[in-house]
């Protein structure tokens, strides 16, 4: 029977949609790719696939998550199936990079970036930068894992010789224009189908790590994803935002096959937008939901519920004509 398959390797990321998907009565399964095993002489079950593995897999002891899903992917694909988030899209999720270049094609902006691989690459590359402060990030990363702000050289160099320095998983570490913002904020816009849901405001005054997630820990000062007081909230849904770069975001979600996505920027004193991340995986917050009365998780499983019954539809049509 054709179902629904979640493609992932986070069961707690997961579970908010599962939920949604039990609400509305609809038949799924769970493919958690931590590990496992693909005969490729077989033929994959019908279904609608959807991709939500995670580029900071490796922080959850899944290093090779991203690897088997996109092995997994391409079975999926080679076989016609539907897959919702497909290899195109799973290129960008792990690739800062990829999400850049893909980005600046579409005309959209992007910060100031310089990729090194080495540790006395990187020193040398923010050398030849010429702008402080900097920012250093991980090129496959999540949740804000390797950013890194810094005002000087020296204290680069001091980081990266000493014992906190974060090896990337792929050896690549960028270098990046810090963009000062006036107040501090960042933007988060969601798409389901590669059409706008909402976007999110996130307050970034105590740190780096913006996961939305409510799996995050409430005690992590850096993603305090809990219940906080109204006038503390670090997310909030915003009732309207840049009609212009929304519509670069939907051009840019078609172009590169991408349905699902949250799309993060900053804007600058001068009112510039900067876009430095798309998260293909995207998850959403309970707390600003309920207080805008927009769910991003609802909105995803009645996309799914809808795929899933064209496909049944097709498979009707086709099993007459035959």
């Amino acid at each position: 029977m054709s179902k629904i398959y979640i493609i992932h390797e986070n069961d707690e990321w997961t579970s908010h949609l599962t939920n949604r998907l039990e609400e509305l009565d609809l038949l799924y399964e769970s493919w958690h790719l931590g590990e496992g095993i693909l005969d490729l002489n077989e033929e994959p079950p019908e279904g609608v696939f959807y991709n939500r593995m995670s580029a900071s897999s490796h922080t959850r002891n899944h290093r090779y998550a991203p690897e088997f899903a996109e092995a997994v992917i391409a079975w999926l694909e080679r076989h016609g199936r539907t897959v919702i988030n497909g290899s195109r899209a799973l290129r960008l999720e792990v690739s800062k990079v990829n999400q850049y270049m893909a980005l600046n094609q579409s005309g959209i902006r992007t910060p100031k970036t310089t990729v090194a691989v080495g540790k006395e690459q990187i020193v040398e590359a923010a050398e030849k930068f010429l702008e402080t402060p900097f920012i250093t990030k991980h090129n496959r990363a999540g949740k804000g894992q390797g950013v890194q702000l810094f005002h000087s050289i020296e204290a680069l160099k001091d980081y990266v010789d000493g014992p906190e320095f974060e090896e990337p998983v792929d050896g690549i570490t960028l270098i990046q224009q810090y963009i000062q913002a006036p107040e501090p904020y960042i933007y988060r816009s969601e798409f389901v189908n590669g059409q706008y849901v909402y976007t999110v405001r996130v307050d970034t005054s105590e740190g780096f790590e913006l996961c939305p997630a409510d799996a995050c820990s409430i005690e992590d000062l850096y993603c305090p994803a809990g219940e906080q007081p109204e006038d503390q909230a670090k997310f909030t849904i915003l009732p309207e935002f840049d009609d212009n770069i929304l519509r670069q975001y939907e051009s840019f979600l078609r172009h590169n096959e991408i349905k699902v996505a949250g799309i993060e920027c900053i804007k600058d004193v001068h009112g510039t937008f900067y876009t430095y991340d798309v998260n293909t995986n995207t998850n959403y917050n309970s707390d600003a939901e309920s207080k805008a009365d927009r769910y991003g998780m609802l909105e995803l499983a009645l996309y799914l519920g809808r795929k899933l019954q064209e496909g049944v539809q097709e498979v009707s049509l086709s099993t007459k004509k035959g």
